[in-house]
């Protein structure tokens, strides 16, 4: 079938009337934000800190492997020298096949993770294995620690392997116990039995199980070549790719400082890649979650707090038909369209869509003091309890008091390691492997929140005082004295604004490019009012021959993005195409283009986007279909901007109505709701069927109802989704459905 790129879309009009062609139902995005915190942690968060901790334990396992688990030590001898006294078969053998279930369990947890392995079998392997080796290890420390204790005791130690052994039944007792939690909420239905580990989490579960198996060989390679004990070439391995470098243990030989080279390289390469990895994961991942969730709890008490002060007007939405001819991005001044606010329908939605905004603001804000809170505590706890253990390690051969303990676990934590207060001990030298690999990438986390919150708030605090005394800023002496102020008040004074530019260099090339356009501003308004008689006519004619599906709303009236001053839309007279948003008129002369491509949004934190140039929405199919693929490619280039791109309400507009939704229609909108009743989970939901618009339960059929508000739990801009994200979705779906009607239609006619 031959598609005509002028024909008329009566027809498809009739049949977007009659059904055929089926607009959005439900404009929500994903529910991360209505699940509780607790479920995404155990779903998620749990299975990767097993998958990750997991290895560790077995690499201790191997340690407390390879050696006796104690030493000749007479008093006055050097410890470093201690003899080992061998173990009993029976406590070697048992030790070993604990090791080989615990890899086993390992294994199976990795296979399903993969989805090699079906998560009713690989569970319950993977936790019993990680518990009968706990039990075996705690089982094997205690007979060591007692009925082996060889008399007297005084001239006996404990090596490296025993307490290896006791950290190795520590972490298998843990990660064991974490997949019961995630087991027994799969079971109850709170998520899926499927890991939705994303490729990252993956990554780093592989990168540590290298970077592990990578310390241990080279241990293996160097205690041989400097006939060092190999628990003693494990420590300082760990102390070497951990750059601290207490001196303490050295490569002496030729050999090994030639070898040390590639080593040491490749190895602090592999740890700084498992670090940003972790780092990765806990600040860009898992904060998107968090952040939905937070977003949701702010939005339920402001949206509860709103009602119960009579004070939700703005949150109810305005009635009625806009009057014949009055452009629907206009105030309202008639009856019917508006209130006694003198708000229409769209700027009505114009100011929740600005308090969605508000709230998305503060749950960040909220989120990033948290997180730092969070990582400050555990880098504490970290800190003083690994300094109070280093000094009881210690107490028997250096007598180290509290404070040199508290010295030495900040030179180790800060990676500075002036090695003039080291562990000799074998307590002190295993708990340190085992303590840095917990303990210096919490550190470096904090360090991050810390460039988040408190390094980012000097900065801008320096900025600002800058702005207001030595170095003005651009925006004006008033502007900036109220940010000062209002940083001063803690928000108080002067409403913040929420800037919706993408921050740096495409914010500021935006700016300078919306200021070399005012140079040419009168230039440009001349040529609009010359236009404007012809831009009339010409809507006047598409009017009259027929409406765009894509500008049509539930009622299935044509709702245009421009006024008497705007770009012509597609398909009149004029050689302007005006399917996308922009900043400026599209007769303006900085902007010529063809007719088959469109120009980029621009956004701008000084200059808003004006309602009376937003595009008009294409009036024939062709024309429709070509704006869609268009405006997909442009947010897929959206998609690349770090921070993630926050779009105004006039842009949000126009993707809407790109996709079938009208701002100015209050028949597809409603009142949000601050909380949500009888929601059951989302896999339950796929059972059971699921719940009504905003959180209500509506029978049968809710889960259709194609009305949401902006601050409503199915806002678009709640969720864990970028906006980017959703949009570029939308649309995809929305192009999908077009040519799947055009193909429909043509095998009919055929």
């Amino acid at each position: 079938m031959n598609v005509d790129s002028g024909e008329n879309v009566d027809e498809h009009v009739r049949a977007l009337d009659s059904g055929e062609t089926k607009l959005p139902k439900r404009m929500e995005n994903d529910e991360a934000h209505l699940d509780p915190s607790r479920w995404w942690f155990a779903s998620s968060a749990f299975p990767m800190i097993a998958g990750t901790l997991g290895p560790v334990a077995s690499a201790f396992s191997i340690c407390a492997l390879v050696r006796p688990w104690r030493q000749s030590y007479p008093p006055g001898t050097d410890v470093q020298r201690a003899a080992f006294v061998e173990d009993p078969v029976w406590l070697t053998a048992i030790n070993a096949v604990q090791l080989i279930i615990a890899v086993a369990a390992n294994f199976a947890l990795l296979l399903n993770m993969t989805r090699r392995l079906r998560f009713s079998i690989a569970q319950p392997v993977t936790i019993v294995g990680w518990y009968i080796s706990a039990m075996c290890l705690i089982a094997l420390t205690s007979t060591a620690a007692k009925p082996l204790l060889i008399q007297p005791t005084d001239q006996y130690i404990w090596s490296q392997a025993f307490y290896y052994g006791v950290y190795s039944a520590i972490l298998y007792f843990v990660v064991a116990s974490l997949m019961v939690v995630t087991f027994m909420g799969a079971q109850r239905g709170h998520y899926p039995k499927d890991f939705m580990l994303t490729p990252s989490q993956r990554t780093l579960m592989a990168q540590t199980i290298m970077f592990l198996v990578y310390l241990q060989l080279g241990a293996l390679v160097f205690s041989n070549i400097e006939s060092w004990n190999y628990l003693d070439a494990v420590y300082w391995a760990a102390v070497t790719l951990f750059t601290v470098g207490f001196g303490d243990l050295y490569p002496e030989t030729t050999l090994g400082r030639a070898l040390l080279f590639p080593y040491a390289l490749v190895g602090i390469i592999s740890l700084g890649l498992v670090i940003g990895s972790i780092r990765s994961l806990v600040l860009d991942r898992g904060k998107r979650r968090l952040d939905a969730r937070m977003i949701e709890k702010k939005r339920r008490r402001m949206v509860k707090r709103m009602t119960l002060k009579g004070k939700d007007d703005i949150l109810v939405p305005i009635k009625g038909e806009p009057n014949e001819g009055l452009p629907p991005f206009s105030a309202a001044t008639s009856t019917g369209t508006g209130t006694s606010s003198g708000l229409s329908e769209y700027e009505r939605r114009e100011k929740e869509f600005k308090l969605m905004r508000k709230i998305q603001h503060g749950a960040a804000r909220r989120r990033r003091w948290y997180a730092m809170a969070i990582s400050t505590g555990t880098t504490l706890v970290l800190w003083l309890v690994g300094a109070k253990v280093f000094q009881e390690c210690e107490a028997r051969y250096q007598q180290w008091s509290y404070f040199q303990s508290f010295y030495f676990a900040f030179v180790s934590l800060t990676t500075i390691g002036y090695g003039d207060v080291t562990p000799v001990s074998n307590a002190g030298k295993s708990f340190w492997v085992f303590w840095a690999l917990l303990a210096l990438p919490t550190m470096t986390v904090l360090i991050s929140n810390a460039g988040d919150t408190i390094v980012k708030g000097i900065r801008d605090a320096t900025d600002q005082i800058a702005t207001i005394t030595i170095l003005p800023g651009d925006q004006g002496f008033r502007k900036d004295l109220k940010q000062v102020l209002r940083m001063l008040s803690f928000g108080r004074l002067f409403q913040e604004e929420i800037d919706e530019s993408p921050p740096g260099i495409f914010g500021d090339a935006r700016r300078a490019h919306d200021s070399d356009d005012d140079e040419d501003e009168d230039e440009d308004n001349d040529r609009e009012t010359k236009q404007r008689g012809t831009t009339n006519q010409d809507q006047d004619e598409v009017d009259a021959e027929g409406q765009s599906p894509a500008a049509t709303g539930s009622s299935g009236r044509l709702i245009t993005f421009s006024d008497e001053s705007s770009s012509p839309p597609l398909g009149s007279k004029s050689p302007k195409r005006s399917g996308s948003l922009h900043h400026k008129s599209s007769s303006s002369s900085k902007q010529h283009h063809s007719t088959s491509s469109l120009q980029l949004p621009k956004m701008s934190r000084a200059v808003s986007i004006p309602r009376q140039t937003l595009p008009a929405i294409p009036t024939n199919k062709a024309e429709y279909h070509l704006t869609l693929i268009e405006e997909i490619g442009r947010v897929t280039q959206h998609m690349k901007s770090h921070p993630p791109r926050k779009y105004t309400f006039q842009e949000w507009a126009y993707y809407l109505r790109l996709v079938g939704e009208d701002e100015s229609d209050a028949g597809r909108h409603r009142k949000a709701r601050p909380h949500l009743h009888g929601r059951k989970s989302s896999h339950n939901k796929q059972q059971e069927g699921k719940l009504g618009g905003d959180g209500d339960e509506e029978g049968p059929g809710a889960e259709d109802s194609p009305q949401w508000s902006w601050v409503g739990s199915r806002s678009p801009l709640m969720g864990s989704q970028e906006e980017a994200e959703w949009i570029l979705e939308k649309l995809t779906e929305r192009l999908v459905d077009e040519l799947r009607g055009l193909v429909e239609r043509g095998e009919e006619e055929e």
